[in-house]
């Protein structure tokens, strides 16, 4: 299977001035990723499956490492007027 490019470069390191945009748009993902791991977490509770309990689990575990490391990069930055 061939990997296809679609035409966009990736950044190898994040910009060490985050913008206002950019702020709001990682206070989305914050938020988004904390709810699906709330979610998740709850769903897990209710279920009785326990093949179901333990991917919803996982998929809980993996909304909550994507928070953290988003969350870590945040901290990491140094405080900088936002133009």
């Amino acid at each position: 299977m061939q990997q296809q490019t679609s035409g966009q470069n990736m950044m190898q390191q994040p910009p060490t001035m985050v913008s206002t945009k950019d702020q709001l748009y990682l206070s989305d993902m914050l938020a988004w990723n904390l709810l699906a791991m709330k979610k998740a977490h709850f769903m897990a509770e209710q279920c009785q499956d326990q093949e179901i309990k333990n991917t919803l689990d996982q998929a809980g575990q993996m909304h909550q490492r994507h928070y953290q490391k988003i969350l870590s990069h945040l901290q990491s930055q140094p405080t900088q007027n936002m133009q």
